[in-house]
């Protein structure tokens, strides 16, 4: 999975998975490919934030000839506006299409078409769907109480053959309300042809943790309890709301990231090496670990809150977040959680795992950092600092550093940490291309399985109760800090500076 790099140095409980589970690596093999997409909440953020230009991107390579583009929503939005939509999206991967993807492109902007539609109205979706080339992918760029109500309404019957399901997370807001969805989904058709969308297994990194795991020699013997200390996945933004109270004051950054795209990523970290990189064995494995996963009581010493106060960031003043427009003080909403995560595995026994996301934070960090133990025994002589060996994976640069200690230079006997840092491959597609590659291919490879989404509210519904009980206090810390001072991992290097790779700023979750 890695693609060539760059080298240089620089000095500074156990079960099983359903029927409908074990059914869904032989359904999608035998389906066709996907001849249309109908977006539903086409005219939201989402689709022409992220989704949209995602899939300009993929059809600007060549690939899905002839896909059938359709756009639903509640607004009234005219031909006008649709167009322009699409023109704005596709604008950029038009710059850089191949020749069969711009003929695509500008045969998408000719025909793609939208329409007023109320998904909750009883025989709307339906009729829909009927009027479309089939298979169609059905993607519900909506928000989750309304994809679940248009889902329930539908019926195995409404839907053309081949039909697929894209559910933006998260996927319901409990166990308990996962299952039942799960229980809707299943009824329309079977598990293989639902993809549950996280962007970040879209993200060509994350999948290069495989091909550094497992392609290595070197790296995976010392992959265990035996030889690291603790493993971090942190993902701090220097962004505030910018204008998503709506959504982010009734979720908090607990739901936002670490309920589903942290998690995934520590699943892979930890995960055992599958026998192939298909859909069932790689989810397989990370189901495995998800399921062995335990947040410890007490939750005053294995979680944090916090939330951002006034403050400044790259010299624009952000207000506290109580004050932002769309905020409820009442709710009590966090900007900053972080928590420790255990894993009841022979492999990870002892390890924490800890999972942090914030936003209006002072530096943008977004990485796994796998901190390994000291060596047993560090011959007498050697002077200088004897630091832990870290190998950071960054999500954005997509880089690899691994620290380490060497002799010199000047006095051999002194130890003195260098960086051996690669720069990580980047796929020609958007986190949201990827993803769409695999719905429109039949793939759920990239999608989250209908278990897994349950074992993530399993793991975090105890935190999300004891936090709503105020069972842990709500700290704050300034915008444009690196979080509360006594959060170790919002400490700095001596140097007076995070240490931390830095990415390009991001818009936030979807």
């Amino acid at each position: 999975m890695l693609g060539p790099v760059t080298t240089h140095t620089s000095d500074t409980a156990q079960s099983t998975p359903d029927a409908a589970q074990t059914a869904a690596a032989t359904d999608q093999g035998s389906s066709p490919a996907v001849r249309s997409l109908l977006i539903l909440g086409a005219s939201g953020d989402l689709t022409g934030r992220l989704l949209f230009p995602g899939l300009a991107r993929l059809l600007a390579t060549g690939r899905h000839a002839g896909l059938t583009v359709v756009g639903a929503g509640a607004d009234a939005w005219t031909p006008q506006q649709w167009s322009e939509r699409v023109h704005d999206a596709t604008e950029d991967a038009l710059k850089d299409a191949t020749d069969a993807g711009r003929e695509e492109l500008e045969r998408v902007r000719r025909e793609s078409t939208y329409e007023q539609l109320d998904v909750t109205a009883p025989g709307a979706l339906g009729g829909a769907l009927a009027k479309l080339p089939a298979p169609v992918a059905v993607y519900f760029a909506l928000p989750p109480a309304i994809t679940q109500k248009a889902c329930g309404l539908l019926k195995a019957s409404d839907l053309p053959d081949g039909t697929r399901l894209v559910l933006e997370k998260p996927f319901g807001s409990s166990e308990a309300s996962a299952a039942q969805l799960n229980d809707t989904l299943r009824r329309l058709v079977p598990e293989g042809r639902i993809h549950r969308v996280d962007h970040f297994l879209g993200k060509g990194t994350v999948l290069n943790i495989l091909g550094l795991r497992f392609a290595n020699n070197f790296l995976e013997p010392v992959w265990n309890r035996d030889h690291i200390e603790k493993v971090e996945v942190v993902f701090d933004e220097d962004l505030a709301l910018e204008g998503r109270a709506g959504y982010y004051d009734r979720a908090g950054a607990l739901r936002d990231m670490i309920q589903s795209h942290l998690l995934e990523v520590l699943a892979i970290l930890a995960m055992d090496a599958p026998a192939h990189l298909d859909e069932r064995d790689l989810r397989d494995r990370i189901s495995t670990v998800l399921r062995s996963a335990r947040i410890e009581e007490p939750f005053t010493s294995s979680t944090r809150r916090a939330r951002y106060t006034a403050g400044s960031i790259a010299g624009r003043d952000v207000p506290d977040y109580t004050a932002e427009p769309g905020v409820d003080a009442s709710r009590n909403t966090e900007t900053l959680a972080e928590v420790t995560v255990t894993l009841e595995s022979w492999r990870w026994a002892g390890v924490p795992f800890i999972l942090r996301s914030g936003k209006a934070l002072g530096t943008k960090r977004k990485e796994a950092v796998v901190t390994f133990k000291p060596v047993p025994h560090l011959p007498t002589g050697f002077h200088g600092v004897d630091e832990p060996n870290r190998l950071r994976i960054g999500f954005g640069p997509d880089v690899l550093q691994l620290d380490v200690d060497v002799n010199g230079p000047g006095d051999v006997l002194s130890l003195n940490r260098v960086t051996l840092d690669a720069d990580l491959a980047e796929t020609d597609l958007l986190p949201y291309g990827e993803v769409l590659d695999g719905v429109l291919n039949g793939d759920p490879l990239l999608s989250v399985r209908g278990d897994t989404a349950e074992s993530c509210w399993r793991i975090l519904e105890p935190v999300l109760d004891a936090w709503a009980a105020d069972e842990v206090p709500m700290e704050t810390y300034a915008a444009g800090t690196p979080g509360p001072a006594d959060w170790p991992t919002s400490a700095k290097g001596e140097d007076g500076t995070d240490g931390r790779m830095e990415g390009p700023s991001s818009a936030g979750d979807a």
